[in-house]
């Protein structure tokens, strides 16, 4: 397939998650929740090649089964918890690019996403393909929790998070209807030109287009309940990308 944009796929997967631990190789469906981005990302033909960044030589293998590259490990200074996407990204693009490999444009497709499928992705590359004047692309939806009800805590005393007002009524004592519509992002799917991280050191920019997630396609694991959850989708008939690798079972999955 030729494509008007050359993009890389690079799929973040540090070890060491607190919250969910191993979450990005914890199996879902009888594979481990990484191969579920590599598949999906292989499955969309968008991608000139899909990498997973990853600091751990165990990860580097499961994902490796699955078909993604790891043409290198992540430095460990790069791979802590508070270490920002931007420390990664331009580690990995800049190391290829010092390989003679200069994508056009990349997209990060996080692990913790198990129900994005290829049609979510090429359903975000061509939107990002049409929208050229955007630096970038990234998945929203309608937020459940709208922060204009939400507050920050200072010792006994507590003040809004947005101190704004409709008609003398404040968001916080306004109805959800009665607000105005806010989105937030998650993770499933963000596309963004490569020089916004060779000359802005950023991973999105400033002009950011909103991709709108459909069903489960932002459904994102961060917490124990979420992976509650997840199986529960999984139950109910809500279906996985389609893995077609043999199930990698050695040493992770516990």
């Amino acid at each position: 397939m030729v494509l008007a944009v050359s993009c890389v796929a690079l799929i973040p997967a540090r070890s060491g998650s607190k919250r969910v631990a191993d979450k990005n190789v914890r199996l879902l469906g009888g594979h481990p929740l990484l191969a579920y981005a590599v598949a999906t990302a292989r499955a969309a033909e968008r991608f000139a090649r899909v990498i997973v960044s990853t600091d751990s030589d165990e990860y580097a293998a499961i994902a490796r089964h699955y078909g993604a590259e790891v043409p290198f490990l992540r430095p460990p200074a790069l791979a802590g918890d508070l270490s920002p996407d931007i420390d990664w990204v331009e580690f990995t693009l800049k190391t290829l690019a010092d390989a003679g490999e200069r994508y056009d444009s990349f997209s990060i497709l996080r692990p913790t996403n198990p129900f994005r499928q290829p049609s979510t992705i090429q359903r975000a590359f061509q939107q990002f393909q049409d929208d050229p004047e955007a630096d970038s692309l990234r998945a929203v939806e309608k937020c459940r929790q709208h922060p204009g009800k939400m507050w920050v805590v200072r010792g006994r005393r507590m003040t809004p998070l947005l101190p704004f007002w409709s008609d003398r009524q404040p968001w916080h004592s306004s109805q959800y209807q009665a607000l105005p519509e806010v989105h937030v992002q998650n993770a499933s799917v963000e596309i963004a030109w490569s020089r916004v991280v060779f000359e802005g050191r950023t991973i999105a920019g400033d002009v950011i287009a909103p991709f709108w997630a459909e069903g489960h396609e932002g459904f994102d694991i961060n917490r124990p309940e979420d992976w509650v959850a997840a199986e529960a989708l999984l139950a109910s008939g809500v279906h996985l990308p389609v893995v077609t690798a043999s199930a990698y079972r050695v040493g992770v999955g516990r």
